[in-house]
């Protein structure tokens, strides 16, 4: 027998930029089918004629690929499919699961307001309902808007398996009609989005637990209309810092802000695979080791908490991780002058020896000018340290750079030896006059990059630079 592949879908609507929250969702969509050599589909949902825009959809498809995330079916597009969807309204019409409903927002309004105010939940008390067909006739005529309302039985359970959270009842009491086709015509999220899933077999919806009120809806459509139910799975929302739902306000940003910051996006990957998802491995991984490792059971029943600094965590890795060529490229990419101050013979070196010193490829500038510049600007706080080491530091160090075969394990202990100066006394300053920073990269791989020619020369200015200081007691 020919077994239905799994198949699993992203579909977002293109009315904004894509943030970590529908990422994520791709994310675990793509994952999931991935393990299970299944199918990963993408779905425009593009319905909301309003708000919906080609740059979004554009930007939409951009983040995904540049993400590895690539769909096998698709892209299909819900503005595209609206004789289908017209045609599951006459079946829904003609079997008295669907009424038109006149009531306008203002009384739609009142309505909610009455109920929260009597302690019952809000939805739909029915107005229209009972309307007979001369009356919507005369409506009609009247040029009235109208929407197009699904008709729930009384005393129904709807009941269903969420992969994620378990066994979910809801009772039909509770839900009320509600629309499925808008008053300008177009279908509703709640009806188009069941129906494509069905048509395009999609046998796994996962999604946000935003969602999850829309799941028992859902079905009932799709039970009215006889057409296949995915297995349903609803995510833990992503908390911001605050505890409220992540948003820009509190910290959230979207994946184009991310990419033109430098971010690598295997680190946003590793970072999202965890973001309300266990997993032991704590190593950087590929698309390929994360779908392997995946496994719905290991999603938190609780919201994500968001976590800058985890994020940075994983970029700095990800830098880490990869080739000399392709972090020459990032760096390149954003500081497209370095490509004239770093000779070409000189990239692989200059990179192997920043390279587990930069979260993001922009630092890569600090780090050549403080090989190549001619010379180093120090802070007032960085002229205290180094006048604190006195004139016979700089002086010591300037003799021993003049052997040229001198190594730097024999610089740095014969320049101890003279000085007396030991630990943070010694290295801080050191690594001052040579680099500018008072952390950074190996000073030994520093210092055979440069050269001990430009090395004796940066102690040499810093040396002019402490003689210029005056000082209350006029000595070094």
């Amino acid at each position: 027998m020919k077994t239905t592949p799994l198949k699993t879908r992203f579909a977002p609507s293109p009315t904004g930029l894509m943030h970590f929250g529908n990422l994520r969702t791709a994310l675990f969509n793509y994952l999931y089918a991935k393990r299970h050599n299944g199918i990963f589909l993408l779905r425009i949902e593009d319905t909301d004629t309003a708000r919906s825009t080609e740059e979004h959809e554009r930007s939409i498809q951009e983040d995904l690929k540049w993400m590895g995330l690539e769909w096998q079916e698709g892209p299909y597009y819900q503005s595209k499919r609206i004789e289908l969807y017209e045609n599951y309204y006459s079946k829904l019409e003609e079997m008295g699961a669907l009424y038109p409903c006149f009531c306008t927002e203002a009384q739609l309004a009142i309505a909610r307001k009455v109920q929260l105010q009597s302690g019952k939940p809000p939805r739909y008390p029915g107005t229209c309902r009972h309307l007979n067909a001369n009356e919507i006739e005369q409506k009609k005529k009247a040029g009235i808007p109208y929407t197009f309302r699904f008709r729930i039985q009384s005393k129904e359970l709807i009941e269903f398996e969420d992969v994620i959270k378990g066994p979910q009842r809801f009772d039909s009491e509770h839900i009320g009609d509600f629309i499925i086709r808008r008053g300008d015509g177009t279908a509703s999220f709640m009806f188009c989005n069941a129906i494509d899933d069905a048509e395009m077999g999609v046998t796994h919806a996962l999604r946000g637990d935003d969602h999850l009120t829309n799941t028992p809806r859902q079905i009932l459509i799709l039970k009215a209309l006889k057409l296949p139910i995915p297995q349903y799975g609803h995510f833990p929302t992503i908390l911001g810092p605050d505890g409220k739902p992540l948003s820009k306000r509190n910290g959230s940003r979207s994946i184009q802000e991310l990419r033109k910051e430098g971010f690598h996006p295997l680190a946003i990957i590793n970072y999202l695979a965890r973001l309300g998802h266990t997993d032991s491995e704590v190593a950087l991984q590929s698309l390929e080791a994360l779908s392997t490792r995946f496994d719905l059971k290991k999603i938190s029943q609780s919201p994500a908490r968001y976590d800058v600094q985890q994020l940075m965590f994983w970029q700095k890795e990800a830098m880490r991780k990869c080739t000399w060529q392709e972090c020459w490229r990032q760096v390149e990419l954003f500081e497209p002058e370095l490509k004239k101050m770093i000779p070409e013979n000189e990239r692989q070196n200059f990179i192997e020896v920043i390279q587990s010193n930069i979260v993001l490829p922009s630092e890569a500038s600090q780090w050549a000018q403080a090989f190549y510049a001619s010379e180093l600007n120090f802070t007032e706080e960085d002229e205290k340290i180094l006048m604190a080491v006195g004139s016979p530091f700089f002086e010591t160090a300037i003799a021993l750079l003049s052997d040229p075969n001198i190594s730097f394990q024999s610089f740095v202990a014969d320049l101890q030896q003279r000085t007396g100066l030991k630990g943070k006394n010694f290295f801080m300053p050191l690594r001052l006059i040579v680099t500018g920073q008072k952390e950074g990269p190996e000073l030994a791989k520093f210092l055979n990059l440069m050269g001990y020619e430009s090395v004796k020369q940066r102690f040499n200015s810093a040396l002019k630079i402490i003689y210029t200081q005056k000082t209350h007691t006029g000595s070094l």
